[in-house]
């Protein structure tokens, strides 16, 4: 059982900024993979990036590729999100996720079995 507490989400102006954090918590589970995704309404959730908690290597989508970041703190099993250059298509509820089994799957939403609440994004024009 692991359980996912988001943060960070919020209004914010074209062309600002926002952090995300994600802590997963839960007895006797093993982090393999932590990701971001997001659902903007009437379209299907969409993969943003992932970090490997093995060795920390990343994956982005080419829609946030050198705008958003993402790092995490394996002893407290947080992921982080860095939001730069926000456009208002970037609006929509923003998702973690957590992977506790081995996959080769970082970029699909199939390939997580834990899931956060989700936090709103609201970029303004």
């Amino acid at each position: 059982q692991v359980q996912l507490v988001e943060s960070g989400g919020g209004l914010v102006q074209a062309g600002g900024s926002l952090r995300l954090s994600c802590a997963a918590s839960g007895r006797t589970f093993r982090t393999y993979a932590m990701g971001w995704f997001r659902q903007a309404p009437g379209k299907e959730r969409e993969f943003l990036s992932a970090i490997d908690w093995s060795g920390g290597r990343t994956y982005y989508a080419d829609s946030v590729k050198g705008r958003f970041t993402i790092s995490r703190d394996s002893l407290q099993n947080t992921v982080y999100l860095q939001m730069n250059s926000l456009k208002p298509e970037d609006a929509a509820v923003y998702y973690c996720a957590v992977r506790s089994y081995y996959s080769a799957s970082y970029t699909t939403a199939q390939g997580y079995n834990y899931w956060g609440q989700g936090t709103q994004v609201t970029v303004s024009s």
